[in-house]
């Protein structure tokens, strides 16, 4: 547990470092800090294999009055990921040409979300979730508006709808609560009763949850904010921010909720999370943006995390949790990959729509590389990430004729990820006038760009252990 706090801690004194002292190379206080909470994380993650879950009870208080802290191996792995994701786009920030307008700003920001994401992940408390979820909203809105008037309006929207979200996470927070007199999520576990006021308390709270996480429907504001935040901006918000809701409902649905109102809830967040693969998925066909289009396709990947989580609950196969995070691991890698490259792309053109992308396989080849590995990935592509997760959630769907439907629908979503992928992959070998060159745009920001794409396939060479650290997930 020691090893993980330090993970949480070191953001936030970087960050206060960096707003109080000022330094002239804050880039690279910004990226030791990121090293050192990468190998304390994998310290967490090495411990917690070892020893198995370790708990915390903040400031010496027993429960239910203590807010407490728990690191098990599916956090640890998050942790280890949010590390691994953060300390790649700040190289990217601090390599890349076009984002020195913003670096001054972007660092304190991107420290504290660091911060706030481990700290959401330890969390094993509602009211410590709400805490967190506001840091991390607050951050993730400021990191959107370093973009400039462009981006203002699609700020505002995420600010606006991620306070209602907040607003309504505390009302069910509140009537659970006055139920129970605990906000504790193990002891929780034990009191929960399938009543009216529970179940009203539930949705409430997935309700913010899943505006927060931008999950079909809810997703609207998603494609503005990502699309028009800065490059590395929109890697964190794509890859990790989105995510933290899932795991909180993830958390809520298997933990707390009793089976009565879980299993069929999990039927409707698989139905939700279908018509995000489908909508989204759909969506980022027809966008004639390259920044928007990746943003839609985050929109359709989160389709696949709900989608197994619904299962999970609603057949009751602990064998889908594996698929879950493993989805979240490799869609968290390709994303990152995906919106660096694109956002090279497009400040070397200086245009926006896909058009802009014909002759980049001479002037820009591994930025297009790093494209079109991630969506290999995305796609499910043997072996990668991506691949694994897809197999494992299809696996299940095989085994009876009444989920078939199922099964039918990955494969859809899979032929629409295949289309839209293919549809920014081509454009790059097209014949085109484009002046740019490769070297005029900073090649160490597109190599960057690639690393988390090849990540995300190493990940089949340590698939065994990854599927034994999910076999302990529910410890």
């Amino acid at each position: 547990m020691n090893a993980a706090l330090v993970s949480m801690v070191v953001p936030f004194f970087a960050a206060m470092l960096v707003l109080m002292w000022r330094p002239r190379q804050q880039s690279w206080l910004v990226i030791v800090a990121s090293i050192v909470s990468l190998l304390a994380a994998v310290m967490a993650l090495l411990s917690v294999i070892d020893s198995g879950p370790q708990s915390l009870n903040l400031g010496g208080w027993e429960s239910p009055l203590a807010i407490r802290f728990q690191l098990m191996p599916v956090n640890a792995l998050l942790i280890v990921t949010t590390a691994v994701i953060h300390l790649i786009v700040v190289c990217f920030a601090a390599s890349s040409h076009h984002c020195q307008p913003i670096k001054q700003a972007f660092w304190p920001l991107a420290l504290l979300l660091h911060g706030s994401l481990v700290a959401l992940w330890l969390s094993m408390d509602l009211f410590n979730w709400y805490v967190t979820l506001e840091l991390l909203g607050l951050a993730a809105v400021a990191l959107v508006t370093l973009a400039g008037q462009k981006a203002l309006r699609a700020a505002l929207d995420y600010l606006l709808l991620s306070l209602f979200a907040s607003l309504t996470y505390l009302l069910g927070v509140v009537m659970l609560y006055g139920q129970y007199g605990t906000l504790d999520i193990a002891l929780l576990a034990t009191l929960t009763e399938a009543d009216r006021v529970t179940q009203t308390a539930l949705l409430l709270i997935s309700a913010g949850l899943m505006l927060k996480a931008a999950l079909w429907p809810l997703h609207l504001w998603l494609p503005a904010a990502h699309s028009s935040a800065p490059t590395p901006v929109s890697a964190l918000l794509s890859a990790l921010v989105v995510k933290a809701p899932l795991f909180i409902l993830w958390l809520l649905w298997s933990r707390v909720a009793p089976s009565e109102l879980a299993v069929p809830m999990g039927f409707w967040l698989a139905l939700l999370g279908g018509g995000a693969l489908l909508i989204g998925g759909w969506s980022a066909c027809r966008t004639p943006h390259l920044k928007t289009l990746v943003a839609y396709s985050t929109v359709a990947q989160l389709g696949y995390g709900l989608l197994a989580l619904g299962l999970l609950l609603h057949w009751q196969l602990n064998d889908l949790q594996a698929a879950l995070w493993l989805f979240v691991v490799a869609h968290a890698m390709a994303k990152t990959s995906m919106f660096l490259a694109a956002g090279e792309i497009q400040a070397a053109t200086g245009k926006k729509r896909l058009n802009s992308l014909r002759g980049m396989t001479l002037t820009m080849p591994v930025a297009l590389f790093a494209f079109a590995v991630a969506g290999g990935s995305l796609i499910g592509l043997p072996p990668s990430g991506g691949f694994i997760a897809k197999w494992l959630l299809i696996q299940p769907m095989l085994i009876e004729p009444a989920y078939w439907p199922w099964a039918l629908l990955v494969i859809i979503a899979t032929l629409l990820s295949a289309a839209y992928v293919f549809r920014v992959v081509s454009q790059g070998f097209r014949q085109s006038s484009v002046s740019a060159t490769a070297s005029e745009h900073g090649k160490s920001a597109q190599w960057l760009a690639l690393l988390p794409a090849i990540l995300v396939w190493l990940m089949a060479l340590f698939s065994e252990p990854l599927l034994q650290l999910m076999d302990v997930f529910s410890a």
